[in-house]
């Protein structure tokens, strides 16, 4: 365990650089914080603590994807500060499925297990690797990108840093699938039928 914080502490670390490097994507403040709105008389270090993590030390194993996320909604204090954090956990076999983040950039740090990653950049290219146990993977701003653990044994736990918080999620099969795009335009952009496209929506429903 001792080991794991300081595998975490390493990563915050390496967060901290990365993140004060690039152009954020968050408009910049004019004070040290952004106070809620309605908050009377200031507020104290609680405001600046967020506990949405302990759960995911002490809580059992969930039995699909999970990702725990601190980003504005969650974390109020996180307003104009340009970054947000999340921890991924992987049970064997299952995956984060392609997705993007429209306002920021991915770093993402393994703490426990493997995964396989990769994203597709603008030129349809795909990058993949296969992440070890202390391994950093970088998903650049706003390409698709996916983690899987093909560990038939172990789970997998990541976590990652984000430069804004409110990076945002657009899931790949959700947004196609789980809207309401006309069934003709889907069969008609993947070269498929009408019937095929509603087998598909209804798997993910």
């Amino acid at each position: 365990m001792a080991s794991f914080f300081k595998q975490v502490a390493l990563f915050l670390v390496v967060a901290l650089f990365a993140t004060a490097a690039v152009v954020h994507a968050d408009p910049d403040i004019l004070t040290d914080f952004v106070l809620p709105l309605g908050s009377v008389g200031g507020v104290n270090g609680t405001f600046f603590s967020y506990s949405g993590f302990r759960g995911v030390f002490s809580g059992p194993a969930p039995p699909t994807f999970k990702a725990t996320k601190a980003f504005l909604t969650e974390f109020p204090a996180l307003n104009g500060q340009s970054v947000g954090m999340a921890v991924l956990q992987f049970p064997v076999g299952t995956v984060n499925p392609p997705h993007t983040h429209p306002r920021s950039a991915e770093l993402l740090f393994l703490v426990e297990g493997s995964l396989q990653v990769g994203f597709v950049d603008t030129t349809n290219k795909l990058y993949t690797q296969s992440l070890q146990l202390g391994d950093a993977f970088i998903f650049p701003k706003g390409l698709v990108h996916f983690q899987y653990n093909a560990d038939a044994n172990v789970p997998a736990v990541a976590i990652s840093a984000f430069g804004s918080a409110a990076a945002g999620t657009v899931s790949v099969p959700g947004t196609i699938f789980n809207t309401t795009i006309d069934d003709t335009i889907l069969a008609k952009s993947f070269k498929t039928d009408v019937a095929t496209i509603q087998k598909l929506k209804a798997g993910l429903a």
